[in-house]
């Protein structure tokens, strides 16, 4: 949160990244991110994902379509932050690639 204070009143973040910087990873920002996606797809199964797909209403699929919708983008700003445009972009080919089958 100093950070993000100090980036809106265009302060000098070096304190504030001093104090980020001794944090364990466990402690961050990435890894509150990270290792809930862990947690949610660990189980991952796909036929479970076709039943709910067969049998939700469609409000209700609406409704998981909407809570996914700025999924993808965020978790490629995510990455784009974390290792870069071109570490991104072959993250999510690769990604792809693998999802389609190829």
């Amino acid at each position: 949160m100093q950070l993000a204070k100090m980036v809106v009143k265009q302060q000098d973040p070096k304190q504030a990244l001093e104090v980020i910087s001794e944090l364990p990873l466990e402690n961050r920002y990435v890894w509150r991110i990270t290792s809930a996606l862990k947690w949610a797809f660990c189980d991952f199964d796909d036929i479970n994902v076709e039943a709910d797909r067969a049998t939700l209403e469609e409000s209700a699929l609406k409704k998981v379509r909407e809570l996914l919708r700025l999924r993808p983008v965020q978790f490629c700003l995510f990455l784009k932050a974390l290792l870069g445009q071109e570490e991104m972009e072959r993250i999510m080919l690769e990604a792809l690639a693998m999802a389609k089958g190829d």
